[in-house]
């Protein structure tokens, strides 16, 4: 076997230097624990912790929480790749990094091998390095769940490589192939919809393609687009049916104003941070929600100049189109205006320019987009080394380590929860989601007051949005202020009446006071708008209210849908059985049964309703001061 050339010549030299790179600037990332929605999507979602519930996760929402629906995210490839993670690792987050560092390590051989098609080798290599090391895609190799874009962008990355090696027309292995890799890269992250654009503007830069040509192009790749179409429609409607909608139905998090205000001002913001973070990424922030990117009601500085640069960025890219087209060894301008355009098509389905995505920008979902940018900047730094060999060598040499230092030093921000909400507060004090996690923070640690002050703050610069005022409004009910939460869900409801979220949570915070009539109509509220087994804690409590009102046939209806979608653990399910019991005529298991629901209470003041329950109903002695017998049957077994 010959020994590998010059990577600058050779392609598998060029790959191995690429890759070897890629794992040697993220080997600090391995050591990460599980950070911020790792705990939402791994570590508290149990349905993907066995191979037994892993398949019905699979036609579940992407975030496992009460209002996942609502967020508008079905990935059953990353889910089931989770999944299968967990099982094998027993749950241990050391897997889950080694597996993001090693797909970073195949995305980046697979930029170099793509690249190769395109322009010469060495300009290969420098838009490898430059992907393998660039500091933005941090938070997708660092954070497991980026592992939905490390998957994508791996199965799409394949699908253009296959597709540029199987010449101008397209059979059915091949199509079918890259049919396939569709699938997971569809399947893996909602930006994966966008590979019938990407191959297409590769079969254009390699070639003078005219309105003319378009029928006879059709004509040779008719199989492989209608192979696409059915993955397309399968997925979307299995999308439809898993979620209700093709989008997200949340806007992104404080920007709803969005939906009536001319979305361009705020884009041209946007547009302007996407080339900081391209070309200068120092400040690097987990959050990007308003007043780090501020919703601007008309023109100004900063949007003006974002949009102005966005078109002066257009204008070049036209003209270098103009150029000859891209092949392998061929050293054209045209490769600059590939890189814009992939850019554009990549980034499309998070924009928010033809809907809202539900975020207004994420340093994640770049990774995908910046292969292009990768292109356009190898191109260039070639171009420069032709022209000005030293100075084109020292700026490489000074991209790749400023990148390498900033990636270093970014990849301990995720390697805990902990870690990275402190790093968050650090970077953008002034963020409504610092203060909404500052909040969080107060409140677990006992310093209510403190807690109350950060959430206010971040509704009054957030704005009552929806996914905002629900989960603030959960914490406050978790701690016993149900006034103030029932005050926000009122808020949300008006917002968005036709979402099952706030009345789920009404419910349970008129079950935690002991209203069993409450409990019982916005139970019912909230089953009327979600669909069947979508959330049993809404029968379990209705089963409570039932049996608190001395309805048992009902009650026991609904306890049995509850119990074959799923049991959670709180107090009401245990005084359920305890009515259950007294009913029966056994009123010592009775007894038992609520002792328990006393340890399962959350708070002081659902503990007094209880309490008054024992006293008023079953004719037992208060326990707001003894407190319960230790239980044979303890909460959660």
């Amino acid at each position: 076997m010959s020994l590998p050339g010059s990577p600058l010549r050779d392609l598998r030299s060029a790959c191995l230097a690429a890759g070897l790179l890629a794992l040697l600037v993220y080997l600090n990332a391995i050591p990460n624990q599980f950070a911020y929605d790792d705990i939402h999507i791994i570590v508290q979602n149990q349905a993907i912790h066995s191979l037994e519930t892993l398949p019905r996760a699979l036609v579940e929402p992407y975030w496992p929480i009460a209002h996942g629906r609502e967020l508008g995210l079905w990935r059953p490839v990353t889910t089931a790749l989770l999944g299968i993670q967990h099982v094998a690792g027993g749950g241990s987050p050391l897997l889950f990094h080694v597996v993001n560092v090693l797909g970073h390590v195949a995305a980046t051989v697979l930029t170099v091998l793509l690249l190769a098609e395109l322009m010469p080798i060495s300009a290969a290599l420098v838009g490898g390095l430059v992907f393998a090391v660039h500091p933005v895609h941090v938070e997708a190799v660092a954070n497991v769940i980026g592992l939905s874009e490390i998957v994508s962008t791996v199965a799409l990355l394949a699908a253009c490589l296959l597709h540029v090696r199987s010449g101008p027309s397209s059979g059915w292995g091949a199509s079918l192939a890259i049919g396939g890799l569709y699938l997971l890269g569809f399947g893996a992250k909602e930006s994966g919809v966008t590979l019938p654009g990407l191959l297409f503007l590769l079969d254009a830069a390699r070639g003078r393609l005219a309105l003319g040509d378009v029928p006879s192009y059709l004509r040779a790749r008719w199989r492989l687009y209608a192979v696409l179409l059915v993955v397309a429609v399968s997925l979307l409607g299995a999308r439809v049916w898993i979620l209700g909608s093709l989008a997200s139905a949340y806007a992104p998090l404080g920007a709803h104003i969005l939906e009536e205000v001319p979305r361009i001002w705020t884009l041209g913001e946007v547009w302007l941070h996407y080339v900081r973070l391209w070309v200068f990424p120092l400040d690097l922030s987990a959050d990007y929600s308003p007043n780090v990117i501020p919703i601007s009601w008309s023109w100004g500085l900063d949007n003006g100049v974002g949009a102005a640069l966005a078109l002066a960025i257009l204008a070049v890219a036209l003209l270098a189109w103009r150029k000859p087209e891209m092949g392998p060894n061929r050293e054209t301008a045209r490769a600059a205006a590939f890189g814009v355009v992939w850019f554009m098509i990549a980034i499309s389905p998070t924009s928010n320019t033809l809907f809202l995505s539900g975020v207004l920008l994420a340093e994640r979902t770049f990774y995908l987009p910046s292969v292009g940018l990768a292109a356009a900047t190898g191109w260039l730094v070639l171009r420069l080394v032709r022209e000005r060999p030293r100075a084109g060598w020292t700026l490489l040499l000074v991209i790749l380590l400023a990148s390498s230092a900033r990636t270093w030093t970014r990849n301990p921000t995720w390697y805990d929860g902990g870690r990275m909400f402190t790093r968050l507060v650090g970077d953008v004090p002034h963020s409504g989601r610092s203060q909404w996690v500052l909040g969080d923070q107060f409140m677990l640690a006992g310093d209510r007051s403190a807690g109350l002050r950060s959430y206010r703050a971040a509704i009054s610069l957030l704005g009552t949005s929806y996914q905002l005022v629900t989960e603030i409004a959960r914490s406050l009910i978790d701690h016993g202020y149900y006034e103030g939460a029932e005050r926000l869900l009122e808020f949300a409801i008006a917002d968005d009446p036709e979402f099952a979220t706030a009345y789920r949570l009404y419910s349970a915070s008129r079950a935690e006071q002991g209203d069993a009539v409450g409990t019982e109509a916005w139970a019912r509220r909230a089953l009327e708008r979600q669909r069947p087994g979508e959330d049993p804690a809404r029968h379990h409590l209705l089963a409570w209210a039932l049996a608190a009102q001395g309805r048992m046939e009902e009650a026991a209806a609904e306890r049995a849908i509850g119990e074959v979608t799923g049991r959670a653990v709180f107090w009401q399910g245990y005084a359920y059985e305890a009515y259950v019991l007294r009913f029966a005529g056994d009123p010592a298991a009775a007894a038992a049964k609520l002792d328990t629901a006393w340890l399962a209470a959350r708070s002081d003041a659902a503990r007094s309703a209880l309490d008054s329950v024992r006293v008023s109903e079953f004719g037992l002695q208060s326990l707001l001061e003894t407190g319960p017998t230790v239980p044979s049957d303890p909460p959660g077994s």
